[in-house]
């Protein structure tokens, strides 16, 4: 049977909508030189939106109607969000994976709770350019962004002075009046929780033959802001390898690298013009408008 072409305007619509059609050869062709089924997550860096359960929720749709018996890749480009909804999706992708395991490309920047899905799978493949991040918690203050732990390490560095202090308290108590200590209470929470997150992935996932004190001691550059100096600044391929991560370098010049690499390109830049989320296979694909984001 002949196939049908559809009319020319058919082809520049799609191309202007920067529709499934433009990526889904892509798909096909990194299938076929990786041997497994590709999904790509993306969330905008340019929207105000972040990794959350409805995602969770999207992905699980997607696996759904996946071939899974060889196993599962996912593409992951996020700016990162919520760690609870991370560790769903690291269950799903394990969970719906004939083989228990998934492994992740990093074709851009998978930061804090996008590198925590990173630390879910098998097996991590990344570029000298691709980016991984600290998974420290951030905090949201007045329009500025805050370690919780740098906070944390403040408050107790006044009250531990103020204690040891002789004579005039008033400086200390005046500085210790903009902290509330129900709030200092539930950024300690939130930084445990991170951690214990990051380190029980790895323990049930490529470091299983780590005990937990070890791997959070390799993985401290990822833990703490002290190494770093910022949230934002990348942790590349090298210090992920020093880490002890099982991680799979390819080549910038390779024929895989470039597939990767327009799929990268033209689904990121679908997240900064026509949606805030981008989930897809070679046969679905589910988005998430900026509007929709913003409920």
């Amino acid at each position: 049977m002949a196939k049908i072409e559809e009319p020319i305007i058919h082809d520049v619509m799609t191309e202007k909508e920067q529709g499934h059609l433009t990526r889904h050869k892509l798909f096909i062709s990194l299938e076929k030189e990786l041997k497994r089924p590709v999904l790509t997550y993306f969330t905008s860096f340019k929207y105000p939106v972040m990794i959350d359960d409805r995602d969770a929720d999207m992905i699980e749709g997607v696996l759904q109607k996946m071939d899974l018996s060889n196993g599962l890749i996912l593409i992951i480009n996020s700016p990162g969000g919520d760690g609870l909804a991370a560790e769903r999706i690291i269950n799903l992708c394990r969970n719906y994976s004939n083989t228990k395991d998934f492994w992740v490309i990093v074709p851009g920047k998978a930061k804090s709770a996008a590198t925590m899905i990173c630390f879910g799978a098998s097996k991590i493949i990344m570029s000298k350019n691709s980016e991984l991040g600290p998974v420290d918690p951030q905090l949201a203050m007045e329009d500025k962004r805050f370690s919780a732990l740098n906070v944390v390490k403040s408050y107790n560095d006044l009250f531990e002075r103020a204690v040891k202090a002789k004579g005039n308290l008033e400086p200390y108590l005046q500085q210790l009046a903009n902290y509330d200590e129900r709030d200092i209470k539930e950024f300690k929470s939130a930084i445990s929780l991170a951690e214990d997150i990051a380190v029980r992935t790895l323990k049930s996932g490529m470091m299983k033959k780590k005990n937990a004190k070890d791997i959070r001691e390799d993985i401290k550059i990822f833990l703490s802001p002290e190494m770093t100096k910022s949230h934002g600044r990348p942790i590349w391929i090298d210090d992920g390898l020093k880490c002890g991560l099982n991680i799979e370098e390819i080549e910038l010049h390779s024929k895989l690298w470039k597939i990767i690499y327009e799929l990268y390109i033209r689904t990121d830049l679908f997240v900064s013009t026509r949606a805030a989320k981008c989930i897809e296979s070679k046969k679905h694909s589910y988005i998430a408008t900026v509007r929709e984001e913003m409920k």
